[in-house]
């Protein structure tokens, strides 16, 4: 997600004297202005001041982010006039349009849209193959959720107006009826006033149901000879009928070609794109998902030629707007969108990426996306800087890829004075610098620094037009990131005028190696990277190091005898590792063993020359250590090509409890001006020990001010799973703001991190409790936030005291295998006595599914096409599954879902949509909880990646829905203290108290079966939690939720098979009938099965379908379910010429089944009620039920042609003296079903449109439609729409035919 913070912010300590500059300060409207957009903290206002051709002209910048506004203030030229966006790209796909249906256009110049509509084409467009792409796209989902309830908003304001009107006149014309009818005792009189009562109910109604889905646009796509071109009909977005029309439309190409874009409309104030892909099959609608693109774009390259204060850090530099957040996901990034973003910015040759985005990760510096990054790096010199994340200010928490993989620059959020004072306003601004409390913080779990260099996290930059405003603050580590994006582009402008090659090599090390430190501890490296990057001082650096090979110093580090894992840094953090000294090896070779091992390896670029580069490459390094009493290294080393090893001693025994930071460094001896070459960071953080019984840690007195962070390390005890602190705060007497955060790092997990904000708006104590693994090092780590109390200069005082408890058990996951067994628990409590209080239930549920198709394809476009050459290939799996009853679903794929940057698939999209194609839901990696009504749906998944054999294991994925168990299908489980409890039902267990070193052992009894939730097919998984201890300030409701208590554990039950049915299989009683009437029955009906499975597509199988019905009534006549069947073929027939002569065959037929069935005896039977232990009873009741619905399905049918006869001949049979058939029909229809239900309510509909009483047909329909629990039919919404229509509310028509197309739409959206 986009790393920017309006919540969070982050802490730290201040700046070395090298930013007093920064200190002493007065606002004036100048600097006030400038504060806005931080760049004096960077120098890029002294170097552009200095060199102002170098202010980023010659070099490419690609915004890997939510999409750029090009119309956006700042970002229409370069400071040298040359066009500021080179391209725009949705590299998601959340634009895409399919067009792949071609039309041709008609003598009046008018084509047909993909839904339909008439459409005028412009008679000067160039269209030499007459051939016009079509397609549509609802509005809404091209916006982001803010610029929709606006919108929504003006849309609902203007619909309400129209309604209240149509409401206004309908009150008049009941109000006029009443007076002259005031007491009608006239049964049609009295139907009149209903039917206007109704319609003010219908109308009155619509406005508590109103959900607006959005205008629709209208795509067409054509090659004028030389390019491919777009044009959109946005008419139903516009109040004047002339706007908006297609024929009126400017047409565009691609971006790229001719830099133009267009504006939805007015009220939207929206920005768009259009690319065409696919030879006119795809178009591309291009919009920004968040204004959180073009702030990120204006801060790092902004020009604006009459306020250059507000400039951004590059003005000169060029972009391309890489859009990798999804609308459709809300902005999330995904791994579609991540992986064409790299191909375009290869393809564009661009200079650097910013990519403001990032999410945690299990495993650093790996996953697919880091390998494409690798790629990009070190083969095309493409410099990449990333965020470093929000997720501070405890230790290990930067998230990937930008703090924690080796090939991108992590970026840190650094505040000044100036900008405390300008953009946030605050009244008296810190004294000096300092990191954003929010700011995440290295080392990686493998050592690694985690943050680059620190840069201003704060702005007030451009933002999209739709926003209404010109520009607005953010910060975060969003913000930071292009700040240093843009000071690079300086560099690389600076680099290209005077000849020096570009490398991301170089000029990191630059960066790296004259930044500003911001803290005066080693330790604050690891919040700050090296510091505040300085643009001035880093050009000189490469100036005097511009024939200085370009190489990077891989640094790896495996522990002695281990292959894996391999880290790149040493990161003591546990307390058996700082009990001891430690040595590590830097070798070349594996075959050598020590309790370290750690590779220095210099990397060139791919393509380096092996004569003239890697052969001639050698250093003399000379070695040194920041703290020689902690950690020692042989003095020099000769490094090659081919890489050097060298041996550190760690000896953490003498150091304090807390956090220790150390480095070890290379310097050339031939060239110490360069500063380290590599570095290899030493992180300690030496636990404190809990030797209190019961296990208490207090952390008395600390003193805080804005900003500070105090950081404690605790080595939890083993035994520990959760822990309930207080927090008392004293010593001031205005709103205080806090963040504590505690993270443990366990293997080949993400970093267990537990985060609370907490305010005090007086002196008071706040008590909480989290989660803990025992024997595992915890940070806990309280800030105040770096604005909180500012001017107040009071201290605040906090006691933080922490209490660990712990109820050890001999499995954490408990599965239940579906048999009737218990599972039996050992539970001790290793740390003090604690309350065994177990509780358990099962709330979800989840049924595994398997693809009932797999469909593999190469992708042909050009966006798809790696930088390496090799071509994506996708693989679409199609899921079925149905749901009894409504419900809120969510997919599971345990192999990759909550994984982005830490997988080596390259991405996964799912759509669920229904039988009539409308998209329920869609989703990704992190899979959302989706409103399904009852009904059948279509789950397709959509797998990406280049390698065809990785896609072919995939093609049979098990996929799980879950869903939620309702209140009364929660089970909560029992526990026993004896193992035939659950089947006894003896020997239940509550709770006992656990003593130090003597364990107990419980038993967790199964589900009763009879409480299974239902449709829990054989193989369903019911899922729930366990917990065992209880809170002490926890309430009667927290001891029985397991899910409130803190070390609460995954429980799973595998539904076993379904009960035998006992009456399966059991004879029937002794048939009565003869072998011959059997056999003669049998025959006749396996005839009839043959002759409802003939077609009658063609006019030769209709008269064979003819024949053969005749002759069967010839055969069986009065025969009713032949009949029936007879009827159901007319019913099924499609393409009729004559349909008056159709309806009447219609009537006919069903006549015959009417006259076939002995009504009398019918009704008779159902007067009395059977018995149900009476099989042969039963049996005629089963038989009379379904002739009761023959004979109700033909009254319906013929009801219904009926009526179509009325409305083709145009005449109605109502005249006084004849006789009306349809209402006699509908009157023997009457007696034997509902007309009102779902089934017939058609019939009740037209009947009441019939007489004129269109209100009290629209409210039939209605509750029709509602009570309907199949999937919608479209011939109901049509009449529906009919019915509106011909009342005259054409607000309500217009707004129903956009939730028709919603709800049946032509095909499926694309991926």
């Amino acid at each position: 997600m986009p790393c920017d913070s309006i919540a969070k912010t982050s802490g730290g300590y201040g700046g070395g004297d090298e930013n007093g500059s920064l200190r002493n300060f007065k606002l004036n409207e100048s600097t006030f202005l400038a504060s806005l957009m931080p760049k004096k903290e960077i120098g890029a206002d002294r170097f552009i001041e200095a060199h102002p051709q170098y202010d980023g002209r010659g070099t490419i910048i690609a915004i890997f982010d939510s999409g750029v506004d090009p119309a956006a203030s700042g970002l229409e030229v370069t400071s040298d006039g040359k066009p500021k966006v080179l391209d725009v790209i949705d590299c998601t796909g959340s634009g895409d349009i399919d067009t792949s249906k071609v039309v041709k256009a008609d003598a009046n110049g008018c084509i047909q849209g993909a839904l339909g509509a008439s459409l005028v084409v412009n008679s000067s467009w160039k269209n030499p193959s007459g051939e016009w792409h079509v397609g549509y796209k609802f509005l809404f989902e091209l916006l982001t959720g803010t610029l929709t309830s606006r919108l929504k908003k003006e849309r609902k304001k203007k619909w309400d107006e129209k309604n209240q009107e149509e409401i206004a006149k309908a009150v008049k014309h009941l109000d006029e009826f009443n007076q002259k009818h005031s007491n009608p005792e006239d049964a049609d009189l009295k139907r009149v006033r209903e039917d206007l009562q109704n319609r003010i109910d219908l109308l009155r109604k619509q406005a508590d149901v109103y959900d607006d889905k959005g205008p629709i646009i209208d795509a067409v796509v054509w090659h004028d000879g030389e390019l491919w071109r777009a044009a959109l009909d946005t008419q139903s977005l516009e109040d004047d009928s002339d706007c908006g029309k297609l024929a009126n439309f400017v047409p565009l190409t691609n971006y790229r070609i001719e830099r133009k874009y267009g504006v939805f409309s007015k009220l939207d104030a929206c920005t768009f794109v259009l690319n065409v892909y696919s030879d006119g099959n795809i178009l591309s609608i291009v919009t920004d998902s968040s204004p959180h693109g073009t702030h990120v774009a204006g801060i790092a390259t902004a020009f604006h030629p009459k306020e250059s204060l507000l400039n951004g850090v590059a003005p000169g530099a060029q972009l391309i707007s890489c859009k990798i957040g999804d609308t459709r996901l809300g902005s999330m990034e995904t791994g579609t969108g991540l992986t064409r973003a790299l191909i375009a910015a290869v393809e564009h040759k661009c200079d650097l990426i910013n990519m403001s985005y990032g999410e945690p990760t299990l495993l650093p510096d790996y996953g697919r996306f880091v390998d494409l990054v690798n790629e990009v790096v070190n083969k095309h010199h493409l410099i990449f800087v990333s965020s470093a994340g929000n997720s501070g200010p405890a230790l290990s928490t930067v998230g990937a890829p930008g703090g924690t993989s080796s090939s991108i620059i992590g970026v840190g959020a650094y505040v000044s004075p100036a900008m405390a004072a300008g953009a946030h306003c605050v009244v008296e601004p810190p004294a000096e610098g300092l990191e954003y409390t929010w700011s995440s913080r290295g080392p990686t779990s493998d050592g690694d620094l985690g943050v680059s260099i620190s840069a201003p996290g704060g702005a007030v930059a451009p933002v999209p037009t739709w926003t209404l405003q010109k520009r607005m603050l953010m910060n975060g580590t969003s913000m930071a990131s292009p700040s240093a994006c843009g000071g690079i582009a300086l560099l690389i402008s600076a680099m290209k005028a005077e000849g020096i090659p570009v490398s991301p090599y170089s000029v990191r090390k630059a960066l790296e190696n004259t930044s500003v430190p911001v803290g005066e501890s080693p330790a604050d490296k690891l919040s700050t990277g090296q510091g505040l990057m300085q643009v001035d001082r880093a050009h000189e650096y490469i100036r005097q190091s511009r024939n200085i090979p370009c190489v990077w110093y891989e640094i790896k580090v495996n522990q002695s005898g281990k292959t894996t894992p391999t880290s790149r840094g040493i990161y003591l953090r546990d307390a058996s590792a700082c009990k001891q000294p430690t040595e590590a090896l830097i070798l070349q070779s594996l075959d050598i063993k020590a309790q370290w091992t750690v590779q220095v390896q210099p990397k060139f670029h791919e393509g380096a020359s092996n004569l003239e580069e890697l052969v001639c490459f050698e250093e003399c390094i000379e070695l040194h250590s920041t703290e020689k009493t902690v950690v020692r290294a042989p003095e020099y080393l000769l490094l090659t090509n081919n890489g050097r090893s060298f041996n550190i001693v760690v000896d953490p025994t003498k150091l304090s409890d807390g956090l220790h930071y150390y480095e070890v460094y290379g310097v050339d001896c031939r060239a110490p001006w360069r500063g380290p070459i590599f570095r290899i960071p030493v992180t300690i953080t030496k636990p404190m020990e809990v030797k209190n019984q019961p296990p208490v840690v207090s952390f008395p007195g600390m003193s805080f001010l804005p900003g500070h962070i105090e950081r404690r390390y605790i080595e939890v005890p083993l035994g520990a799973t959760w822990v309930e602190a207080t927090m008392r705060t004293s010593g001031f007497d205005t709103t205080r703001r806090f963040f504590v955060d505690t993270v443990q790092i366990c293997p080949l997990q993400r970093p267990l991190k537990w985060e609370s904000v907490v305010t005090f708006s007086s002196p008071t104590a706040k008590s909480f409790a989290f989660p803990v693994v025992g024997g595992q090092t915890m940070e806990l780590a309280v800030a105040q936030f770096w604005s909180s109390g500012i001017g107040s200069h009071e201290t605040t005082i906090v006691d933080f005291e922490i209490v660990f408890h712990g109820i050890a058990i001999n499995k954490e996951e408990i599965i239940l295998d579906g048999s009737e067994a218990p599972v039996r628990i050992a539970a001790e409590a290793l740390l003090s006595s604690e309350k065994l209080a177990p509780a358990a239930i099962l709330n979800k549920i989840r049924v595994p599914y398997r693809p009932v198709d797999a469909k593999l394809s190469t992708l042909t476009e050009s966006r798809d096409k790696l930088p390496s050459g090799k071509q994506t290939l996708a693989l679409t799996l199609t899921y079925k599954f149905k749901l009894e009853d409504g419900a809120a679903v969510k997919p599971q794929v345990p192999l990759l879902n909550n994984r982005i940057y830490d997988t080596k698939f390259e991405s996964q999209f799912y759509m669920i949509s229904d039988t009539n194609k409308r998209v329920y839901a869609m989703g990704d990696a992190y899979p959302n909880a989706a409103k399904l009504p009852k009904g059948e749906y279509n789950l397709r998944l959509y797998l990406r990646h280049d390698n065809v054999q990785y896609l072919e294991k995939m093609k049979q994925l098990v996929l799980f829905i879950e869903r939620n168990l309702d209140g009364k299908e929660v089970i909560q489980l029992n526990f026993f203290s004896e193992p035939d409890g659950p089947v006894m039902g003896n020997g239940a267990f509550k709770s006992s108290v656990l003593v130090p070193g003597k364990k107990e052992a419980i038993y967790l009894g199964p589900p009763v079966k009879d409480k299974l939730p239902k449709n829990a097919p054989q193989g369903s998984i019911l899922l729930g939690s366990i917990s065992y201890g209880k809170l002490s300030f926890a309430g009667e409701e927290g001891g029985r939720s397991p899910q409130k208590n803190p070390a609460s554990y995954r429980i799973t039950y595998v539904v076993p098979p379904n009960k035998v049915d006992e009456d399966k299989g059991k004879s029937s009683s002794t048939n009565s009938k003869t072998v011959s009437e059997r056999l003669e029955e049998e025959v006749r009906d396996a005839k009839i099965r043959v002759f409802s499975s003939l077609k009658q597509d063609t006019d030769e199988e209709r008269s064979e379908w003819k024949k053969l019905s005749a002759s069967l009534k010839s055969e069986y006549p009065n025969y009713t379910p032949l009949l029936a069947k007879i009827l159901e073929g007319l019913l099924s027939q499609s393409n009729v010429e004559d349909k008056i002569r159709h309806h009447e065959e219609v009537i006919d037929a069903a006549n015959e089944v009417i006259d076939s069935i002995d009504q009398d005896e019918v009704a008779k039977f159902f007067l009395h009620k059977s018995d149900p232990e009476d099989e042969e009873a039963e049996k005629m009741k089963k038989k009379m039920e379904t002739t009761r619905d023959q004979l109700a399905e033909a009254l319906y049918q013929k009801g219904l042609a009926l009526m179509e006869i009325e409305s083709l001949k145009g005449e109605t049979a109502e005249t006084e003296g004849t006789k009306d058939l349809f209402e006699d029909n509908f009157k023997e229809l009457q007696k034997w079903v509902d007309t009102k239900s779902s089934k017939y309510g058609t019939l009740l509909v037209l009947r009441e449109r019939r007489r004129g009483r269109l209100g009290a047909a629209l409210k039939a329909l209605n509750e029709m439609i509602q009570d309907n629990g199949d999937p919608p039919k479209k011939k109901l919404y049509e009449l529906k729409l009919s019915l509106l229509d011909e009342i005259g509310w054409d607000h309500l028509t217009t707004h129903e035919k956009e939730w028709m197309h919603v709800r049946f739409p032509p095909s499926l959206p694309l991926f």
